[in-house]
Order: structure tokens, then sequence, then C-alpha cells
């Protein structure tokens, strides 16, 4: 944590995974480990970690790379995490059985997940 990285706030390129089926909050316990990294460091973290909301973050993090690289002709080398963050979709809404004919609520929440990755300054 001793060198400071510049970031070219210019070029930076985002992907977006929608109407992810996981909570936001359990989505946000990953993306704060990985906001700030450089992408190789951030898919090394991701790879053993055991959550399960860290394969929509994998592959939306190699979109935002193979975005980078197709549409800016940015090396994914020099790419750093900026932004990461997650919000909440949707919550899908289920009732499930309960005694004396009662039905109790149980909701499904979804997230949207926004991973933006930016070179560094040379």
């Amino acid at each position: 944590m001793g060198k400071k990285i510049t970031i070219d706030r210019e070029s930076e390129v985002k992907a977006i995974a929608r109407y992810i089926r996981m909570s936001p909050l359990k989505v946000r316990r990953v993306l704060d480990q990985i906001r700030g990294r450089s992408y190789r460091e951030a898919l090394i973290i991701l790879e053993f970690m055991p959550y399960r909301a860290c394969e929509p973050i994998i592959k939306l993090l190699r979109s935002a790379v193979a975005n980078a690289e197709h549409n800016q002709g940015l090396d994914p080398g020099t790419l750093v995490i900026s932004q990461a963050f997650a919000d909440g979709g949707p919550t899908l809404k289920r009732y499930r059985a309960r005694a004396q004919g009662r039905a109790y609520q149980i909701r499904k929440p979804t997230c949207h997940i926004t991973l933006v990755v930016a070179p560094t300054k040379e």
C-alpha cells in the first residue's frame, strides 16, 4: 500500500450486470475487497474467496476489461478497478404457506453490479 496510483479518469470503461439474484449487501462485502486493486490482483483475490457473489463479479470484471481492450485499445496489465458498487434491484415477492391457512411473504432480492476500470497513468 506504499505506492500512490494515479488513475486516468477520462478513459474509464464500465460494465454493468443487472438483475443478479443476490442480496446487494452480500455483493458489497466482496466488492469492498477489490476496489482500487489492479485487474490481475483482483482476479486472484476473487478466485480464492469463499463467497457465492464472486462468480458474477469475476464474469463482470472480465467483461469490463474486454470492453476496455476492444473498445478503447487499453492494455489489461495497466487497468485498475476505479469504482465498484452494487445497487438494489427489484425484489421478487413469493409466499410460503404457514399454519392455519396463513401466508408469509418471502422477499428474494436482486441487485445491479457496476464495475469501472481505468488505466493507471505512467
